[in-house]
């Protein structure tokens, strides 16, 4: 009787350990993210899609001129949205974020980029609209 009542003990205690364990958070190896990021040309494009794809664990990434859009597959094992967004504004580009803020690149980032990429300049934007060629 002491075995069956140490047995169904043991049983007890196994089971109720099991129940309480916290699943983690399973992590997916080809998620699509999607953000806004800030630029205006054709080597915007190529420097913000390289500085995503330097990211470890970034499998795929294209970026829109007209519509901000960066569009990314990668591993959420190896990297995260927040880090690929650090190496995007490294390189001198603003994130857009979906409540309407902004993540700021650094000065000296933005300043590094081309004459032509200045995107926070509206003469700059105007002429890559092809405005100022209309007037």
């Amino acid at each position: 009787m002491k075995k069956i009542i140490l047995v169904l003990s043991l049983f007890l205690v196994g089971f109720a350990t099991q129940a309480q364990e916290v699943k983690k958070e399973k992590k997916n190896k080809n998620a699509k993210v999607t953000f806004k990021v800030d630029g205006i040309c054709g080597m915007c494009k190529k420097r913000i899609e390289t500085a995503a794809l330097k990211t470890k664990g970034v499998k795929f990434a294209i970026w829109d001129v007209k519509s901000h859009q960066m569009n990314l597959i990668m591993d959420e094992r190896k990297t995260d949205v927040t880090t690929v967004q650090k190496n995007i504004m490294a390189v001198g580009h603003d994130i857009l974020l979906d409540n309407d803020k902004k993540l700021v690149a650094k000065d000296e980032a933005y300043n590094s980029v081309h004459p032509c990429c200045k995107y926070r300049d509206s003469k700059i934007v105007e002429d890559h609209n092809g405005e100022l060629k209309k007037q």
